[in-house]
């Protein structure tokens, strides 16, 4: 029988431990992530988010799309179609449902797919919805199967089918459901399975903004949050926002404190490209680990062919992380090519790091 002393052992003299703060370390590299932080769900991110068509900046396709079917559907008092808003993440799907909700003078319910795990989940919030409701589920591509079929008749003929016992004694039962719009949301389009994605009435496409659409966004949001700024100090953070409004208001906070700190109090174009670069996001809207895959892909493997395992082994990141994180935006500003034999690096990347583009020699002896 073994005997256990409750007297300590004598063991190596332990290292002073760290105190772990609770509050996360801001990384550069996080500011230029489309996806919602934790820290930016909170109310002040309410109050900065529009309430009207007026407000909502940019998208105007999609506006004018809605606003007839807003007025139509008020018009025969009749509910809104099932509508599917996909695009990349960041650009206000989450918003343009609660502007529905406002226009339509209803409630919206707002959840997302993951949270949707067990069938009791989703028949929950579909038997609390009244006549009208909105609800809005992001990610809806992520559904589980099961949480799928629920939705087919809830979608369809506004019926809540359950089975009540198993085996040969099962029943199903149905209970009726008041008629309510659902909102999907989702990044990936592809991912939706066929019948869910036929069961909506409306498919919207949301797409990036361009610079001067995001300027007139850094306005309104430096407004709200009562911070001096000029229109070239927005335009300078625009051009650095990937096209993305949740990226240009979370650059206009970062450089909001680089200014209360360091400079004169207001948001110049000088001070907004300090700023920037202090948090390493150049003019083109990369960080530092864009720069360092581009650079470890010229510098190393000679612009590519280089295979994805191989860059990941070289810079440090998971395949994955490349692949969904970063490679979309180089192949969407054109600094980058997917190709059959791996990644390449374009001529425009190589100007934009500073090397001279491969092959000049030989376009200047075909122009001859």
């Amino acid at each position: 029988m073994a005997i256990i002393s409750s007297k300590k052992q004598p063991q190596e003299p332990e290292r002073p431990k760290q105190q772990k703060s609770d509050r996360p370390v801001p990384l550069e590299s996080d500011l230029l992530q489309p996806q919602a932080a934790p820290d930016e769900q909170g109310k002040q991110e309410q109050s900065i988010r529009p309430q009207s068509f007026a407000d909502y900046i940019g998208q105007k396709d999609l506006k004018d799309v809605l606003d007839i079917a807003i007025k139509a559907a008020k018009a025969r008092g009749e509910t809104l179609d099932h509508l599917l808003l996909y695009g990349p993440p960041g650009l206000g799907k989450t918003t343009m449902a609660l502007i529905l909700a406002s226009y339509m003078g209803v409630n919206c319910k707002i959840t997302s797919a993951p949270a949707l795990e067990r069938p009791r989940d989703i028949m929950g919030l579909l038997v609390s919805l009244k006549p009208g409701d909105i609800l809005f589920i992001d990610e809806i591509h992520r559904l589980s199967r099961m949480t799928e079929e629920i939705l087919y008749p809830a979608m369809e003929d506004y019926r809540l089918d359950i089975t009540i016992g198993k085996g040969t004694s099962a029943k199903t039962r149905s209970i009726p459901l008041p008629k309510y719009t659902l909102v999907g949301a989702t990044t990936r389009f592809g991912a939706l399975s066929s019948p869910l994605r036929d069961r909506f009435g409306s498919i919207q496409r949301l797409r990036f903004y361009e610079p001067e659409e995001l300027s007139l966004i850094i306005l309104r949001t430096a407004a709200l949050l009562q911070t001096p700024i000029t229109e070239d100090g927005a335009l300078e953070i625009a051009r650095r926002s990937r096209g993305t409004p949740r990226i240009a208001n979370r650059l206009l906070k970062r450089v909001r404190d680089y200014t209360e700190v360091k400079a004169t109090g207001t948001i110049t174009q000088n001070v907004a490209a300090e700023a920037l670069e202090l948090f390493q996001v150049d003019p083109c809207g990369l960080d530092w680990t864009d720069r360092q895959m581009l650079g470890v892909m010229i510098e190393q493997f000679g612009g590519g062919p280089v295979g994805i395992e191989t860059m990941a082994a070289a810079t440090g990141e998971d395949v994955q992380t490349i692949e969904e994180v970063y490679e979309p935006y180089l192949m969407q500003i054109g600094y980058l090519q997917r190709t059959p034999r791996g990644r390449v690096a374009t001529p425009a990347a190589y100007k934009h790091l500073g090397f001279n583009p491969p092959n000049q020699q030989l376009s200047i002896k075909y122009e001859v």
